[in-house]
């Protein structure tokens, strides 16, 4: 009954996309979308922010942006801080972490090929891990990433499928790490080609080629320097180098921050060139040795960063989200991309704030304001409670986050990193698109199945104010 109740409600939204004047951006002839009650001119940060005379008021300055980060710390069970990772764990510690970390899924597998995975394909990759080489006392050890990089559950490039799930989402695949990201390095496979790894807010199999193992004191210092530069576009790149491949042209993603170095201390010529049209930045590379290094790049003032991090507005928070507009949807960063959550940790790590990574650790976790309720609260009480959010808070349904646009014709809007496109259409059938990456639609014309809409699931509206 409540799916009949709202698709008869949304019958009126199920129209064609107008094609209405832009704001702040050219519009392209024959623009067209799938997408019900999409409009091009939604599709500009400008046209959200018009709406909003108010956007250029700080939410949080940079002393309650570090309070917010501690309480966040302390509430969440699956952040920790770098600094406060044991020195050592003993190991019993460690294989229960690596149990949490590889464990075989309940439900089942299937390679590209469609074939199911059985207990003979998952040998290798269980003895991958090592076991036998964890000690009774296990010494960390601190790293700096030297490039982006994929963070998975087993130390493997192969790739697995839930049989629900389009072969562009791996498994195995978790999150990623980024370059100049601390880490502490917590166990390796027998080849030393792959190191068990833990960040601010996951555990996850990194490539030990990506890892510059340094001292702990080296390491902190590094991720905590002053002054430093925040990459503010969805990329940026590092001038190229003549005599340093490893960072030459090298991609530096949103969030990234790197320690500022002059050219008093530097001198005007770095690689061959004068670096008075560019930032001068400390980046890490691995040594033939596998230890840390320091070494100047260059960044030309063309790309897009900031001197410190960016001021924590709605302003900024909507014009960093839609810089990841039309990208490909990435699961886990996979495919150079982002994920729904993703997007998020990216676009807050620019102003300052940390977060988990999962959407359930997200969603349910007791940073922010939440405005939490039961899903199968009435759908008409949902849009009661979403009229009360405000643009750039997240809406969160099992799985999935979305940060809220505001209303466009009376219809909430949201930009999300996401991989499915399902509603009802006006004839009543039920269709089935693609998303497959970052994108605005409209909220309540949105359903998963045919029985359960976006607003069905819906279950928490947070707040980081």
């Amino acid at each position: 009954m409540n799916r009949i109740l709202a698709v008869s409600t949304c019958f009126w939204l199920m129209m064609l996309p107008l094609l209405l004047p832009g704001s702040g951006r050219a519009q392209t002839p024959d623009w067209q979308s799938d997408i019900p009650l999409l409009q091009q001119q939604h599709l500009s940060a400008d046209y959200w922010l018009t709406k909003l005379p108010e956007a250029q008021q700080l939410l949080l300055d940079a002393q309650q942006i570090q309070a917010f980060n501690q309480r966040t710390f302390a509430v969440q069970p699956e952040m920790q801080p770098i600094a406060e990772i044991p020195l050592s764990h003993s190991r019993k510690q460690l294989l229960e972490r690596l149990n949490k970390v590889s464990s075989i899924p309940g439900s089942a597998r299937f390679f590209a090929d469609g074939r199911a995975l059985v207990e003979a394909d998952w040998l290798p990759l269980q003895a991958a891990l090592n076991r036998d080489g964890i000690a009774e006392i296990n010494p960390t050890r601190f790293a700096l990433v030297t490039r982006r990089s994929l963070l998975l559950a087993f130390p493997t490039k192969l790739r697995i499928f839930n049989d629900a799930m389009a072969l562009d989402l791996n498994r195995l695949q978790e999150t990623a790490v980024f370059v100049g990201e601390p880490l502490a390095v917590l166990h390796q496979t027998a080849d030393q080609q792959w190191s068990l790894v833990q960040n601010y807010h996951y555990t996850g199999w990194v490539e030990t080629s990506a890892l510059a193992i340094g001292e702990r004191q080296q390491v902190l210092a590094y991720a905590a320097a002053e002054p430093f530069l925040v990459i503010t576009g969805a990329r940026a790149h590092t001038n190229f180098n003549p005599e340093l491949a490893a960072i030459s042209e090298l991609q530096l993603d949103m969030g990234v921050r790197l320690p500022l170095l002059t050219a008093a201390s530097q001198g005007h010529s770095i690689y061959g060139q004068n670096p008075h049209a560019s930032y001068i930045v400390q980046l890490p590379i691995r040594g033939a040795d596998g230890n840390l290094e320091l070494v100047p790049a260059l960044i030309a003032r063309n790309q897009d960063v900031s001197v410190g991090y960016l001021p924590y507005t709605t302003e900024q928070l909507l014009r960093q989200a839609f810089k990841y507009l039309g990208q490909r949807y990435g699961w886990g960063y996979d495919y150079n991309s982002v994920d729904c959550t993703g997007l998020l940790v990216d676009v807050f790590r620019t102003f300052g704030l940390l977060m988990p990574r999962n959407s359930g650790e997200q969603g349910y976790g007791d940073f922010g304001q939440n405005r939490r309720f039961a899903e199968d609260l009435p759908v008409a009480d949902k849009l009661a409670l979403l009229k009360s959010a405000q643009v750039g808070d997240l809406l969160y349904r099992p799985g999935h986050v979305m940060i809220y646009l505001g209303e466009s014709g009376g219809e909430p809007f949201v930009l999300h990193s996401v991989f499915d496109l399902a509603y009802y259409q006006q004839d009543g059938r039920f269709y089935r698109g693609t998303l497959n990456g970052v994108a605005v639609t409209p909220l309540t014309p949105l359903y998963l199945t045919a029985e359960q809409s976006y607003l069905h699931r819906l279950y928490n509206i947070k707040s980081l104010r």
